[in-house]
């Protein structure tokens, strides 16, 4: 029996711990494979030969070692303010726009509505692009403003003249800042959230009709009070299986616009790696530090 579920509301702290942890836990790992290949790449000696003026630098104390402990706590604090801030434009677009749902089975996810899906997480998406195109404009606005009023040199003011065919002097600068400020500040959100849609349509498009096919997504909730529910355990293997499927085929079209053809083979790897490394996470951690909390109706 299919059992559609919509996510109402995510529990902040629970969330923000949760994913902040695995993150941690990903990041520990990262930098474990690097501290690996750093250690293979320095016994191969070929650091001498493609860059000799690095031959004495100890890659593994200089680099390998320090990110161990770097790799996994900026991974840990950036999560915890990129989860928390997420999870609360979830919470407060879910009433204007519409929650992601969930066809469930049991534990598998059957199917993710393509619209509902794609619409608020485009939506979150496009919000962090306008606070960050906020911020670079707030440093690049004043930059602009500054060499404006700086007058331009003759010989470099009659270069670009003979290189543009237009005179130009230094308040047309003030006029290029203007309109960089605007790309980043309205454009950017607009390109972020209409590549957004179609990027979260396809993926919700691919798993729909491709992916469980092969593999489902496994989600094991447990009702807790009312329309209360905890996240208690993410089935490993099957899971990994269906996302690494997922972003292969993802990787397929976005290989073939960056010309990167194996791109598909690579996302399987590291996504079937990574999720595993995830979902295997989060059951270990969830009864130590409490599982994902969600209202869904």
């Amino acid at each position: 029996m299919i059992d559609v579920k919509e996510i109402k509301s995510v529990k902040l702290t629970p969330f923000t711990r949760m994913s902040a942890s695995i993150y941690g836990i990903l990041g520990f790992v990262a930098a474990l494979a690097m501290l690996i290949i750093l250690i293979i790449v320095q016994a191969a000696g070929v650091t001498s030969q493609l860059a000799p003026q690095f031959a004495h630098f100890n890659w593994i104390t200089g680099a390998g070692i320090p990110l161990i402990v770097i790799l996994p706590i900026a991974a840990f604090l950036i999560t915890v303010t990129a989860s928390f801030i997420s999870a609360m434009l979830y919470n407060v677009l879910v009433p204007r726009l519409g929650g992601i749902k969930l066809e469930l089975e049991g534990e598998d996810v059957v199917k993710i509505p393509v619209v509902a899906f794609s619409l608020i997480l485009s939506a979150i998406g496009a919000i962090w692009a306008f606070i960050g195109g906020l911020l670079m404009a707030a440093f690049i606005a004043p930059f602009f403003s500054l060499i404006s009023s700086v007058p331009i040199p003759p010989e470099i003011a009659a270069n670009i003249t003979n290189a543009t065919g237009n005179a130009i002097d230094g308040s047309a600068f003030g006029s290029i800042g203007i309109v960089v400020t605007l790309i980043l500040v309205i454009g950017l959100p607009i390109m972020v959230f209409v590549f957004g849609f179609i990027w979260n349509a396809l993926f919700a498009i691919f798993y729909n009709y491709l992916v469980t096919r092969v593999a489902k997504i496994k989600l094991e909730f447990a009702n807790l009070t009312g329309s209360l529910y905890e996240l208690k355990n993410i089935p490993v293997m099957p899971t990994a299986l269906a996302v690494a499927l997922l972003y292969a085929l993802l990787g397929i079209i976005s290989g073939i616009l960056n010309q990167n053809y194996g791109e598909f083979i690579t996302n399987f790897i590291f996504y079937f790696i990574g999720t595993a490394i995830a979902a295997k996470s989060y059951n270990y951690l969830a009864p130590k530090i409490g599982s994902i909390k969600l209202n869904l109706e």
